[in-house]
C-alpha cells in the first residue's frame, strides 16, 4: 500500500504545481499606459528621420489603438503630438493636445501652460 500511495501523492503534487505555475504564467498584468510606437516617434522627431506629418499620422493611429484597447496614452504622448502640430502650423490642434495632456496628467500643467504661452507669442 505504501508503494502505491507515494507515486499517487507525487503525481498529485506535480499536477498541483503545474496548475499553479500555469495560472501565474497566463495572467499578464495590464499595462498602465499605451506605449507602442511612441518612443520610436519621439526618436524620429529628434533625429529628423521622418517628416512631422508622418509622425502625426503614426501617433494618431496609436491613439486609435489605445482607445480600442481601453488604455491611456503614455505621459507626454499628447504633448509630443501637440509639438508636431505646432511644426506644421495647426495651432488649434496644438492647444487641444496640450489641454488633453494637462487633463490626463495634471503634473504637466505648468509645462503645458508654458508651451501655450510661447505658442501665443509666435
Amino acid at each position: 500500500m505504501n508503494s502505491v500511495f507515494r507515486p499517487r501523492a507525487a503525481m498529485m503534487s506535480l499536477l498541483l504545481a503545474s496548475a499553479v505555475l500555469g495560472g501565474c504564467a497566463a495572467s499578464q498584468p495590464r499595462p498602465l499606459y499605451y506605449w507602442p510606437g511612441y518612443q520610436e516617434q519621439v526618436y524620429g522627431h529628434f533625429t529628423k528621420q521622418s517628416a512631422p506629418e508622418q509622425q502625426i499620422a503614426e501617433l494618431e493611429a496609436g491613439l486609435q489603438k489605445a482607445r480600442a484597447a481601453g488604455l491611456t496614452p503614455a505621459p507626454g504622448y499628447h504633448a509630443q503630438l501637440g509639438m508636431l502640430y505646432a511644426e506644421v502650423g495647426k495651432t488649434d490642434q496644438v492647444r487641444q493636445q496640450f489641454e488633453t495632456e494637462k487633463t490626463l496628467f495634471p503634473e504637466s500643467t505648468a509645462y503645458m501652460d508654458f508651451l501655450m504661452r510661447n505658442l501665443a507669442k509666435k
